[in-house]
Parts: structure tokens; C-alpha cells; sequence
């Protein structure tokens, strides 16, 4: 063979290596993921080819699937359908041919297709026995009543959420989050309705953006009711060892290093007040002295020990709370009444309560019980965990019953369950808002519901965003603790 022509059979034989070596990198290395890709259409073609398995809450699917429209177009076979599911979206979140999935939808997907690797072997017998795949299910912790009160009393005030939580365990009860959407509308693939249902929800065309989940993903600054908060540190830190013990407040109260008095709202007494007066009246300077007294780095720790500052996956992910850093003495002490650069998800303030609840130690929040395969074998099963110990027992069990007085006889009235020897505290928040508090303020309400026995089979937060309503009307008491005792009560009633 002569010079050039065994070159040009070198070359061609590198080239067909290359070929063998690309191939095999493709159907070995490459596999996994370019079968699981989201621009591989025929993911999406298998994700919809067979109905999606369910999510349970109470034993009852809220979920179902119905065969898909053929218009020449679609290749998708079945499509998502939801009951209620403006009531339920804020714990399922869609799964849209045309739009993709979020939170339950999207996280368990593997789960509600079938596709789930621990599903494996169930499919290779079905495969075996031709029967065709499907999907498994995901049991929620929610309580459907509690959902209901929840959802039914956000209705009536327009804007905000609520999060309810087992504090002994920390299974979410309930979610909502208004205004909310219902994910039928936009299940499908069609250009006609599913795209415009879809367009008129995004926050560019709807400024109320209903796709928001509040619950889970918007802070707002917690007002009063981190004022619980506030008192938990000052327990825990020994400036001061009860609930009736005076306080070193004066009144007026200039906030450090300025000229500037620390307001209350209106005439209460809240000179040298104790906490348990303080917290009853809701007095600012009591509450912003302390934080100040304090310091940053101990107030800082202890709103860490209840979840601030770090988010939290339930599985769906939550935004995280904040609890400002850096501060000077004034802004640590406008902080500690939960204004300046404060703010929380509903989420966290039930937790807040929850820990109070549950004699200082917090819980995990989390909402799916358990995932099962389609034979409703459990695949996986959830575990309560501790998250951590913002409060001793006997320092949670003085905060309680400073929180119970404000139910009693404080701001929280409108809260209160009288029977069967339930016992409510709880905590009222008007939080400013816009510049120079120059809009309607929120209205927030954390509580807690504890039963004869002296167990607590459910936390609450509520916030109130009324945009409507008399800024003179508006307060936490009056708007947000109605819809929490409707929720505690459902809860309750559930267990009977």
C-alpha cells in the first residue's frame, strides 16, 4: 500500500474509533440523563402516558386524571385533574403538560408517574405480567377541615395565608394561601384555554400574583407577634426570671443613641410593665428596651433557635425568615419588636408558636406523611424530627401562660374556644407597611390550642393582607385570630 493511501486508512480508522468511542460515551455514560432531560420530549410523553397517582390528605385523594383532548396536536394521553384545587394548591402545586409541576407535583413526580427508582422491581412484575405501569401516591399530614376554616376565613378578608402545625411532631394541618388558583385550568396543552388560563395568573398581567404561595414563600414583618419571640430571650437569657416580674421600663422610652421615643399604641400601661402586662397590652417599649438590653447577638440566637434565617423544606421549600445581622442598638431594638429589616413567612411564626407549645423544643415542619406504590405498600414513611430547643420547658411553660392572658383578657379575645376545657394563647401583630407606613398594615395572629389533658394538637399563624378594609378597623384581633380559632377548632373537633 503506498504512503497516501495508508494515511487516508489511518484517518478513517480514527475516525471510526471516535464513532465507537462517542457512541458507547452516549449509551452508557450519557443515558441516564439525556433520558431524563426536560427538552426530551418523550419524558414528558411517559410522565403523562398513564394517570398519576394521587395526593391523599384525610384518605381521600384530592387529585384525580382524566384522559387528555385529541386535537391532532397532543401526544400527551391523560392530564391532571384537581378537586378544590384552589383551596388545595398552596400544598400540591400543579403539574401541567404545557407548564411543568411544582412543589408536591414536582418533587414526588417519580412517586405519581411510576418512574420512581424504588418502584423499580414493582414495574419489572408488571412488565413481566403486561400490566400496564402506575403511578403510586402521596399521603399528606393536612387536615382537611382545618384547610377548609383556613381557606374559608382567607376568603372573606381577601389577601394573606395560614399555617397550621401539630406542634408535638410538626406534620403541617393546614396551608392556605389567598388569592389562590385552581391548577385545572391550566393541566392541559392547549393553546386555546390552558395558555390563556395560565396568562392571565402571571403577576405581570394579575398584581395580586395568586401563583404566589404565601404561606411558604413571602416574609412580612411579624409586628407584635415577635414579640414572643422577644420574650422567650429575655427568659432564656435571665434578664428576667418570670412572667410578673417588673421590668426596667420607662416611659417615655427613647430608643439608644437617638433622640427618637419608642411609640405605644395609645394610652396602656406599660411603665416597669411585666411581661405578662407587656405582652397583654402589647407594649413597644417594653419589648424594644429588652431587645436593646439584650443585644443583637443574643436576640440574633435565640430568633435562629426558631428557624430564622434558614429556609425550610417541607418538602416544598420555604423562603427563609430574617432576622437582621448587623444592627446598631436602635435598629436591635426596633427589630425585636418585629419592624425594621424583621420579616417571616406564615410558616415560621406557627412555629414560633408551636415550640411555645410544645414546652420549648421545636419541631421539623414537614407535610407528606408517606409515599406509597400503587399496591399502597409504603415506599417511605416521614419521621417526626427535632429541630431544636429554642426554650427550656419551664421558660416555655411561663411563656405560655403569659400567652393564654393575652387571650383571656388581652388583645387575642376573638380567639377564644370555651369548651371542653380548651385553653388558648396567642399573640396579636399590626405590622407596618409600605414607606413611612404609608399603606394598610398586616394583620397577624399566632396562637395555639391546648386541650384539657394539656396536649396541643395544633399551632396556628395567620396574616391579613386588607387592602380594603378601614386602616382604623384593622388589627390583628380582629381580623386574623377569628380565622385561627376557626382553624384550632377544626382541628380539635377532627380528634373527637
Amino acid at each position: 500500500m503506498n504512503k497516501p493511501l495508508r494515511r487516508i486508512a489511518i484517518f478513517c480508522g480514527l475516525l471510526v474509533l471516535a464513532l465507537l468511542i462517542r457512541d458507547n460515551y452516549i449509551q452508557y455514560v450519557q443515558a441516564d440523563s439525556l433520558r431524563t432531560d426536560t427538552h426530551n420530549r418523550r419524558v414528558a410523553i411517559e410522565r403523562y402516558a398513564t394517570p398519576r397517582g394521587d395526593i391523599i390528605v384525610d384518605g381521600n385523594p384530592i387529585t384525580g386524571a382524566v384522559k387528555s383532548a385529541k386535537d391532532g396536536i397532543n401526544d400527551f394521553e391523560y392530564k391532571r385533574t384537581y378537586k378544590d384545587g384552589a383551596m388545595w394548591s398552596p400544598v400540591t402545586g400543579y403539574a401541567s403538560q404545557a407548564f411543568g409541576a411544582t412543589q408536591l407535583e414536582s418533587i414526588d413526580d417519580g412517586i405519581l408517574t411510576g418512574n420512581d427508582d424504588r418502584l423499580f422491581f414493582r414495574n419489572t412484575l408488571d412488565m413481566l405480567t403486561g400490566k400496564k405501569k402506575q403511578g403510586g401516591n402521596v399521603v399528606t399530614t393536612l387536615n382537611a377541615a382545618a384547610q377548609k376554616a383556613a381557606y374559608q376565613g382567607l376568603l372573606k378578608q381577601g389577601k394573606g395565608a395560614v399555617a397550621a402545625i401539630d406542634p408535638k411532631t410538626g406534620a403541617i394541618l393546614a396551608l392556605a394561601s389567598t388569592p389562590s388558583y385552581d391548577p385545572s385550568t391550566f393541566a392541559g396543552n392547549s393553546t386555546t384555554t390552558d395558555s390563556k388560563a395560565w396568562t392571565k395568573l402571571l403577576k405581570k398581567n394579575n398584581p395580586d400574583d395568586p401563583l404566589l404561595n404565601r404561606a411558604l414563600r413571602e416574609t412580612y414583618p411579624p409586628g407584635s407577634t415577635f414579640k414572643v419571640v422577644t420574650a422567650a430571650a429575655a427568659l432564656q437569657n435571665g434578664l428576667y426570671s418570670s412572667a410578673d416580674e417588673k421590668t426596667d421600663s420607662p416611659l417615655p422610652y427613647t430608643l439608644p443613641d437617638t433622640r427618637t421615643e419608642l411609640k405605644n399604641e395609645g394610652s396602656i400601661p406599660c411603665k416597669n410593665a411585666t411581661m405578662r402586662v407587656a405582652l397583654r397590652y402589647s407594649c413597644n417599649t417594653v419589648f424594644g428596651k429588652i431587645g436593646a438590653d439584650l443585644g443583637k447577638d443574643k436576640m440574633l440566637e435565640e430568633a435562629e433557635k426558631f428557624g430564622f434565617n434558614e429556609q425550610q423544606f417541607t418538602p416544598v421549600r420555604s423562603s427563609a425568615s430574617v432576622f437582621p445581622k448587623s444592627m446598631d442598638k436602635p435598629q436591635t431594638a426596633l427589630s425585636s419588636i418585629g419592624q425594621f429589616e424583621t420579616a417571616a413567612t406564615p410558616l415560621q411564626m406557627a412555629m414560633v408558636a408551636s415550640a411555645v407549645a410544645n414546652d420549648g423544643t421545636l419541631m421539623k415542619p414537614y407535610m407528606v406523611d408517606k409515599l406509597q406504590a400503587p399496591n399502597l405498600d409504603v415506599v417511605s414513611q416521614t419521621e417526626p424530627e427535632k429541630l431544636g430547643e429554642p426554650l427550656s420547658k419551664d421558660n416555655a411553660q411561663i411563656l405560655q401562660s403569659m400567652m393564654e392572658t393575652v387571650v383571656k383578657v388581652g388583645t387575642g379575645t376573638n380567639a377564644q374556644i370555651n369548651e371542653n376545657g380548651v385553653t388558648v394563647g396567642g399573640k396579636t401583630g399590626t405590622a407596618q407597611h409600605g414607606v413611612a407606613n404609608s399603606e394598610n398594615p398586616y394583620a397577624w395572629f399566632i396562637s395555639y390550642a391546648k386541650l384539657a389533658d394539656g396536649s396541643s394538637p395544633v399551632a396556628v399563624a395567620v396574616v391579613v393582607e386588607d387592602e380594603g378594609a378601614n386602616r382604623d378597623d384593622i388589627s390583628g384581633g380582629g381580623l386574623a385570630a377569628p380565622i385561627a380559632k376557626s382553624v384550632m377548632k377544626a382541628v380539635i373537633d377532627s380528634k373527637k
